[in-house]
């Protein structure tokens, strides 16, 4: 039985195709790079402490916000447990003030004042009957003495009612406002302490600033830290860039946002597309070479980051002339293999254009143009190649198509505008 007959058996395999296009493209260049990390960061001790937790080992993904380490508190917890007291007396202090008096305290003053009252009226009374004994024609009843001590009797009454009626008043009034936003400044003033201990336990605990991996440990449980001394580092992958120096004479053909392709060796059946992100204005002066960064998306596995800080990599950078190119989707393509990159091309059946078998053909990538990408191959342009289903199909097994895909609608496949240094609407060369 035949390969094709056994694959009959169960059914020609659905797949969409898309044709292979020629179009014109601009001539790319590999160049030797470095994957970088997007972020590195060496964290350190805000505060000086002892180390209680290393919560972290290298090699480890970590979170924004995820603690790494913890340092002693204990003295820091007991202040921090008495400011809060602190804290709350002041709040019931204010809290008493702006509530004002009591209606049993209004009537305690009022009762103190109505007595004062009485026992002046009697004293005034009984001043006055002592004044008319001793001026009476009959003669003085009374001696001197007495009578002085009645009228001072009268006028410390007086005094103590006086006194009384002020203070049922200030009772009635209730605190001064000055109290009151005295009362309100030193409750600030706590809560302002209570928050400062709360700071330094919050900075007792170190945290990652942005999600990554810890590439190093520069401490131990029971260590001593001051304050700026390092724990951990950190590289953020989850994005990378690619670092490559590049020669003057082709970095003014790279353009900011171009898509260009990047190969790593280490991962030769794998092909990542990534952006050029910066061309630093600032040559190597020995090398006359100019850094240019490529971003690329990372690829996340169980095992860790796929492009991981430090690999050698390749990238094609445009910076050539426009070339006519066989341009093929980038979901046509088939990594992984012994032979490098492959597509599958569709050969339909006599009289049937739906149903036919596929042939694998080995093919070289060039620069990428949009979602399609240059191929180099025994291909030609208005073949049909596999873009979806193709991850399992075998040389010779049969297919029916199912839908032919088209150029995406606006994406253009024309070369970049190249700048010749003529002025608009110049004719001379």
């Amino acid at each position: 039985m035949t390969a094709s007959s056994a694959w009959a058996q169960f059914g020609p395999a659905p797949v969409e195709v898309a044709l292979v296009l020629q179009r014109e493209v601009v001539e790319g260049q590999p160049f030797v790079g470095t994957v970088m990390p997007l972020k590195k960061a060496v964290i350190g001790s805000a505060v000086d402490g002892r180390v209680v937790e290393l919560l972290v080992n290298e090699g480890d993904r970590v979170g924004q916000g995820q603690p790494l380490a913890r340092l002693l508190t204990e003295t820091i917890q007991l202040e921090l447990a008495g400011a809060k007291a602190e804290l709350e007396l002041r709040k019931q202090e204010l809290a008493e003030l702006e509530n004002g008096s009591r209606p049993q305290e209004v009537e305690q003053a009022q009762a103190k004042m109505l007595a004062a009252e009485a026992n002046w009226k009697f004293s005034k009374s009984r001043s006055e009957r002592a004044k008319g004994l001793y001026e009476s024609r009959a003669g003085r009843a009374i001696s001197e003495e007495i009578l002085e001590e009645a009228a001072a009797a009268a006028t410390r009454d007086e005094q103590a009612y006086a006194e009384a009626r002020a203070a049922h008043a200030l009772v009635v009034a209730g605190p001064r406002q000055e109290k009151i936003a005295q009362a309100k400044a030193r409750l600030l003033v706590q809560q302002a302490m209570v928050e400062k201990l709360q700071d330094q336990i919050k900075k007792h605990t170190i945290i990652a600033r942005f999600a990554g991996y810890v590439t190093a440990e520069y401490t131990e449980v029971g260590a001593w830290l001051s304050r700026g001394d390092p724990v951990v580092e950190i590289v953020a992958l989850d994005e990378v860039e690619v670092q490559a120096a590049v020669l003057e004479d082709h970095v003014p053909h790279v353009q900011v946002g171009s898509e260009v392709r990047v190969e790593l060796p280490s991962l030769a059946d794998r092909v990542f597309m990534g952006k050029v992100a910066l061309v630093v204005p600032q040559a190597d002066l020995r090398a006359r070479t100019f850094p240019v960064k490529v971003r690329v998306k990372n690829e996340i596995t169980p095992g860790g980051p796929l492009l991981k800080s430090g690999m050698l990599a390749r990238v094609l950078l445009p910076t050539g002339q426009p070339q006519e190119a066989l341009l093929v989707p980038k979901d046509a393509l088939v990594l992984g293999g012994r032979n490098g990159p492959l597509v599958f091309v569709f050969q339909p059946e006599a009289g049937d254009g739906k149903r036919g078998q596929v042939r694998p053909v080995a093919v070289e990538l060039g620069v990428a143009e949009g979602s399609w990408i240059q191929v180099r191959g025994p291909l030609a342009a208005g073949q049909q190649v596999v873009v979806e289903g193709n991850e399992r199909l075998r040389a010779g097994q049969v297919v029916t198509v199912t839908g032919v895909v088209d150029q995406p609608p606006g994406e253009s496949l024309e070369p970049p505008v190249r700048q010749t240094g003529r002025k608009e609407g110049s004719t001379s060369p």
